[in-house]
């Protein structure tokens, strides 16, 4: 989930109901901030919020039922979640590609702090912090061409 996400705003009451149930249907809940935690949406390969997963023994399989507090239920007690696709191989988040897929989200987030850190903390014009980036993309290719 996001904390802008107007979708996700809208299941948060649920989804709580539905944590406090967990203890009762035997599973464990949580909810993860894509904004705060960009590897996980990285790994999990989120598309769209909010996007929920059901994970059994290292298996993922991605819900994409009704939104209420009873289908939630059902899906875990009838074990409804037999009847759905895991998630390929190459797209588990357990995969050596979803680690990879982890690791660019987190490069991206690294990269923006440092946009902010120009412009915001050191009042860096917008364009010179992008042409700080463009050369040093530049650079690093040619250093890796080489």
């Amino acid at each position: 989930y996001a904390p802008w996400c107007a979708a996700c705003q809208q299941i948060e009451l649920t989804w709580e109901s539905f944590a406090k149930e967990s203890e009762h249907l035997g599973i464990t809940v949580g909810k993860v901030d894509v904004t705060q935690e960009p590897g996980l949406s990285g790994r999990f390969f989120v598309t769209t919020l909010p996007t929920i997963y059901h994970a059994n023994d290292g298996v993922f399989r991605r819900y994409r039922g009704s939104r209420t507090l009873e289908d939630l239920q059902g899906y875990v007690l009838e074990r409804k979640w037999k009847a759905v696709e895991p998630v390929a191989g190459w797209r588990s988040p357990s995969s050596i590609m979803m680690h990879g897929m982890a690791g660019l989200f987190h490069l991206s987030g690294w990269i923006r702090q440092i946009h902010s850190y120009l412009t915001g903390t050191l009042g860096i014009h917008v364009w010179i912090s992008y042409a700080i980036f463009f050369l040093a993309t530049l650079l690093i290719g040619l250093f890796l061409g080489l």
